[in-house]
C-alpha cells in the first residue's frame, strides 16, 4: 500500500475516535488498527513511523506505542 493511502486511512480512524466521548482515544485507535489491519499493514505503519511519520495525525502518533508489531516468521 502506498504511504499516502496508509496515512489517509490511519488519520481517518483518528478523526472518528476524536469525536467519541471520554478519554482513551489513542488506545481506541490502536485497538482498531490491531483488530482490523492485517500484519503487513501494521508492520508498514510501524516502519513508516520509525522514519519520521510525515502526515500522521498526532492521535495516530500517540497510538503507535500500542500498535502490535506482527511476529516475524
Amino acid at each position: 500500500m502506498s504511504p499516502e493511502k496508509m496515512v489517509m486511512m490511519a488519520n481517518q480512524i483518528a478523526t472518528f475516535f476524536k469525536t467519541q466521548p471520554g478519554s482513551g482515544q489513542a488506545e481506541n485507535v490502536a485497538a482498531h488498527i490491531n483488530d482490523f489491519w492485517e500484519p503487513r499493514m501494521r508492520s508498514q505503519l510501524i516502519g513508516y513511523a520509525a522514519t519520521g511519520a510525515t502526515g500522521l495525525d498526532p492521535l495516530v502518533q500517540s497510538a503507535l506505542s500500542s500498535v502490535r508489531a506482527p511476529a516475524e516468521v
